[in-house]
């Protein structure tokens, strides 16, 4: 099977093990929840791989930039719902989820200089 330039980039990976992560975690959390804060913080952690690997099969510098600046966004977003849920984490769980969304961004920035 072929392999997609974006599926060899470590920070696409790293997108894709967070989403997995993120769902696991996010359906311990109260049902009342789910269109609320689980939706929020799956759509945003699901798009961040969305969009590097969007990104990264546009054909201009400026649109790959583009694309891996609204996943660095979406990872804000997601940092600002992990802090909203603090209540159904544990400090544990929230710290790992935590450094991996700041590993992806580096990831990101360092992609996007390069790019």
């Amino acid at each position: 099977m072929y392999e997609f330039y974006f599926e060899k980039l470590e920070v696409w990976q790293n997108a894709r093990i967070l989403n997995k992560d993120v769902y696991l975690l996010t359906s311990k959390f109260p049902k009342e929840e789910l269109f609320a804060i689980v939706s929020q913080l799956r759509r945003a952690t699901s798009s961040i791989a969305a969009n590097t690997s969007e990104g990264m099969s546009r054909e201009t510098s400026k649109e790959k930039k583009r694309f891996l600046n609204i996943a660095y966004a979406l990872a804000m977003e997601v940092i600002n719902f992990l802090n909203l849920s603090l209540d159904f984490l544990t400090e544990v769980e929230y710290r790992d989820i935590r450094s991996k969304i700041e590993h992806i961004t580096n990831q990101l920035r360092a992609l996007s200089k390069k790019v």
